[in-house]
């Protein structure tokens, strides 16, 4: 889990998916099966991405394997992609972030069919149904273990809320702000009482939400273009609609702005994941103790989380899945949790001491009974490969409506016409 996923989900849609089954078969690439050496065992992850005592504790439990650990910074996915074309050095066990699950799974012969080395119903059915699903192939093929997910949550400023007008315990503000509608009611009220505060942060931040919402995206599983209908539309006048209301204060998640808001009460919520949580803790300074945490208005959602893979390079696989299987047990996951905010992808972990304890930088509140029963409900959407890459057309044109420099509905057709084009040059119907 990286604090920098933040400036990925910034930039939009193209770096973040929700719970998905993904649109491939596992033939499409043969790969090079050439084993590695016996004796050591490669393991290479993101910084960031494992818990630290998790990852020694899982050393020092198989010392049989002297598993070999690589820290790989920048570009993850394109040095592995590298190292599997040059056909050496290439880790027996690989993490893969949830962001690239797609686009991988086209060359799913690269990697091991974990359900053929022990990855049965019963082991795989600790995990999240939908976030399995997303490192399954459409012909059954399991490829990865989920690390973590990102379910969504509203983190709201208590005090912000109560003086203006609107309820701050949690319970109540979940139910005052169950749709989209109700949230930018909310933040008219708001407003209307504290013309600096902005419910909204980021408008066009709202869309890769409310879409990861749904149980349809861009592509169906016929290859099919989907991004023109309701679903997608729905997401897009959703935003314009905070626009036209003048509750989004066009700030940046991440930026200096951003960070300053938290504290000074511009920014007083935030709609993410629950490891934006640490982001938060990073950037406020005096608001400690004035956060709460609600369900995300419209249903749950899923931002990140990632997975971890067998090459078929590995010179054991099977040894390779044990440790999987250790690294990844219920209890190791909730020590990630208390690690670096990795979220468990088993909801085993959700009831260990680390995960049930109260937080005093959101007053004492327990933020697993929120993320707890959003994560169980995130909804299972079909998803392409390409999908991501037809998605930035949207937001790209949704900031151009942001600033006032186009109509929505000159933006739309637009951003419908680009996406078209992309997803047609690589044979998307």
């Amino acid at each position: 889990m990286e604090l920098s996923r933040r400036t990925l989900l910034a930039g939009g849609l193209a770096a973040v998916l929700g719970g998905t089954v993904v649109a491939c078969s596992s033939g499409m690439d043969t790969g090079s099966t050439k084993k590695n050496a016996t004796g050591n065992l490669a393991l290479w992850c993101w910084p960031g991405g494992l818990g630290k005592s998790v990852l020694d504790d899982t050393i020092a439990h198989f010392p049989d394997q002297h598993i070999k650990y690589s820290e790989v910074g920048g570009d993850f996915k394109q040095k592995l992609l590298t190292t599997f074309s040059g056909g050496t050095s290439i880790p027996d066990i690989t993490g893969i972030k949830g962001e690239d699950i797609a686009s991988l799974l086209p060359q799913a012969s690269r990697f091991v069919d974990l359900k053929t080395i022990g990855a049965d119903d019963a082991f795989l059915g600790q995990y999240l149904e939908w976030k399995v699903k997303q490192a399954t192939t459409l012909d059954g093929k399991v490829l990865g273990i989920p690390i973590d997910i990102g379910p969504t949550a509203l983190f709201y400023r208590e005090d912000v809320f109560t003086a203006g007008g609107l309820p701050g315990d949690p319970a109540k503000v979940g139910e005052q702000m169950k749709s989209w509608d109700d949230f930018l009611q909310a933040g008219v009220e708001l407003k209307a009482k504290n013309p600096k505060a902005f419910i909204v942060a980021d408008a066009v931040d709202m869309y890769g939400t409310i879409v990861n919402q749904g149980t349809s995206r861009y592509i169906d599983k016929d290859n099919k273009f989907i991004g023109d209908q309701d679903h997608i539309r729905k997401a897009w006048d959703t935003v314009v609609k905070a626009i036209t209301l003048k509750v989004d204060g066009k700030t940046l998640g991440g930026s200096n702005d951003w960070n300053a808001g938290l504290d000074q009460g511009t920014v007083p919520t935030v709609v993410g994941a629950a490891w934006v949580a640490l982001d938060i803790k990073a950037a406020a300074k005096t608001s400690v103790g004035k956060w709460r945490v609600a369900p995300t208005p419209g249903g749950p959602a899923n931002f990140g989380g990632s997975f971890l893979a067998i090459t078929k390079n590995a010179a054991d696989p099977k040894a390779a899945f044990e440790v999987i299987k250790y690294m990844l047990s219920p209890d190791n996951e909730a020590k990630a949790f208390a690690d670096a905010q990795i979220f468990p992808a088993t909801p085993a972990a959700y009831d260990k001491p680390q995960l049930k304890a109260a937080d005093p930088f959101f007053g004492g509140q327990v933020p697993i009974d929120v993320f707890g029963p959003a994560a169980k409900d995130i909804p299972i959407a079909y998803e392409a490969p390409l999908d991501a890459a037809i998605a930035v057309p949207f937001t790209d044109a949704l900031k151009l409506v942001q600033v006032g420099k186009k109509t929505s509905d000159a933006a739309w057709a637009e951003a419908v016409e680009k996406a078209k084009q992309i997803g047609k040059r690589q044979g998307v119907q």
